[in-house]
């Protein structure tokens, strides 16, 4: 994409809209709905920390549907258009359809997608389609049985996330899988992920692993660049790069030379998207966040319970925004020792 054109769409979002100290318009809201999961991946929410007797937030200290819906309603009237709904997994959210049908009918939000991993999607498919979801993204970062295995914590198997894809294309919604690729875990499963949604028609999107949280134990050598991704895919599927769909848009794209289809390198650690970032995420109990790594947030939930009126709810996201100037990837590379040592919300809490 051409400078000029991201500079054309923040300058028409900003006749509505607000922005940070760099520049950086509030587009999109990220809404974890729930820190409880049914995988335990090592790189978000680990076994040996996240066993039976961990304690995960109790439903007073989850933001009510009712509550999520005002506080969408607020962010759309300050520009937000996007809406990823996130977890943990989200789909252990009890009557989840009855939130997204509640909030597409928020005027001025278009667009409605969900980060799940899979398992659970089967059977919800139909009635999350039905309440108003539009796309969503399924985590998914090998193919072969007993890795996956291994990497979801549970022995859940490849066949039944799969099935979920199948059911969420099959009744209309977008569909797109993200891999985190981790050097030494699963790297060897690229090209046969790639392979295998090429003749799907799914976008597959491959991740850095990233210092989210601070339980995953992150070290840069765990890295698989992207430049390294689109290297082992270009030999056997040949591909080239492709403008983004939209400012701000975190992946980039490369299609499969003579088609149409795609994927995305989603490249945190290596290639930093910190400058277009117009992100802003409510963690599982309540609290809003400028960035994914962030480590202290604004609570939202105990001044909507004590009878904020919505403009006052207004302000103060206005305010955290305004004075916004997180760029953590950027530095992340010059400083990854003292970064590492800072305190972090767990991605458990926060969603991707």
């Amino acid at each position: 994409m051409t400078l000029w054109r991201g500079e054309k769409e923040v300058s028409q979002f900003l006749n509505n809209g607000i922005v940070d100290t760099l520049g950086r318009p509030l587009k999109d809201l990220r809404i974890s709905v729930t820190d409880r999961c049914n995988f335990r991946c090592q790189y978000c929410m680990p076994a040996e920390l996240f066993g039976p007797d961990f304690a995960f937030l109790p439903r007073q200290k989850l933001l009510s549907f009712e509550e999520m819906t005002r506080v969408t309603r607020v962010f759309a009237s300050l520009g937000v258009d996007k809406l990823r709904i996130t977890g943990g997994e989200p789909l252990m959210r009890k009557d989840l359809p009855e939130f997204i049908e509640m909030i597409s009918k928020v005027e001025g939000i278009r667009d409605i997608a969900m980060t799940t991993n899979g398992s659970l999607l089967a059977q919800q498919a139909q009635a999350l389609k039905k309440a108003g979801l539009h796309r969503v993204t399924v985590s998914l970062d090998s193919l072969d049985e007993e890795r996956f295995g291994k990497m979801n914590g549970r022995g859940i198997s490849v066949t039944r996330v799969l099935e979920g894809i199948e059911a969420a294309a099959s009744e209309g919604l977008g569909v797109k899988i993200n891999m985190v690729v981790q050097k030494g875990v699963n790297e060897q499963d690229v090209v046969p992920m790639a392979k295998y949604f090429y003749e799907k028609g799914h976008t597959l999107r491959f991740i850095e692993f990233m210092d989210v949280g601070n339980s995953n134990g992150w070290q840069l050598d765990q890295v698989v660049p992207s430049r390294q991704i689109i290297e082992a895919i270009d030999r056997e599927l040949p591909l080239e790069p492709i403008d983004p769909n939209y400012y701000g848009e975190v992946a980039s794209r490369y299609r499969y030379r003579g088609t149409t289809k795609e994927i995305g390198l989603i490249s945190s650690v290596t290639q930093a998207f910190c400058s277009t970032c117009t992100r802003m995420r409510i963690s599982a109990e309540g609290k809003i966040y400028t960035c994914l790594f962030a480590s202290e947030g604004t609570n939202l939930r105990e001044p909507l319970r004590e009878g904020i009126n919505d403009q006052q709810l207004r302000q103060m996201i206005v305010d955290v925004w305004e004075n916004r100037g997180d760029r953590y990837s950027e530095i992340r590379l010059t400083n990854t020792t003292e970064l590492n040592q800072r305190e972090k919300i767990e991605m458990s809490h926060i969603g991707g």
